[in-house]
C-alpha cells in the first residue's frame, strides 16, 4: 500500500504486510544506490505485527517508479544468488566420487 502526497510523487510511504527487516533491509540497500534517491528509510511499527513501512524521497522522479525498479533489481540479484549457488553445488556434486559422499539414509 503507498501513502503518498497527490500534489508530490516524489515522496512516498510504502507499507508492506507480512515481511520484516528481511525484506525492508535488502530493498533500502538497493534503493540508496539509486542516484535518483534522496532519502531512504524504513521502520517497524511494532514488534508483534509483520509489516514495513519503508519511506522513500527521491530527486525528482515518482517514488512509486523507483521502488518498482529498486524491487525488479533486487529480485534480480536473487535470482543471480540463486543461480550461481545452484551451479557451485552441482559442481561440487560433481567432483565428489559417489563412494566418498556420505548418502547412509538413516542418519
Amino acid at each position: 500500500m503507498e501513502h503518498g502526497s497527490l500534489a508530490d510523487s516524489s515522496a512516498s510511504s510504502f507499507s508492506i504486510v507480512e515481511e520484516d527487516h528481511t525484506l525492508a533491509n535488502s530493498v533500502r540497500f538497493v534503493l540508496n544506490q539509486d542516484p535518483r534517491v534522496a532519502f531512504c528509510g524504513y521502520s517497524i511499527p511494532h514488534p508483534a505485527d509483520n509489516k514495513v513501512n519503508i519511506r522513500v524521497q527521491t530527486t525528482g522522479d515518482p517514488a512509486k517508479d523507483v521502488m518498482k525498479d529498486a524491487l525488479q533489481d533486487l529480485m534480480v540479484m536473487g535470482q543471480h544468488v540463486r543461480a550461481t549457488f545452484d551451479k557451485a553445488v552441482a559442481d561440487f556434486k560433481s567432483n565428489i566420487p559417489a563412494e566418498q559422499m556420505d548418502v547412509d539414509a538413516n542418519k
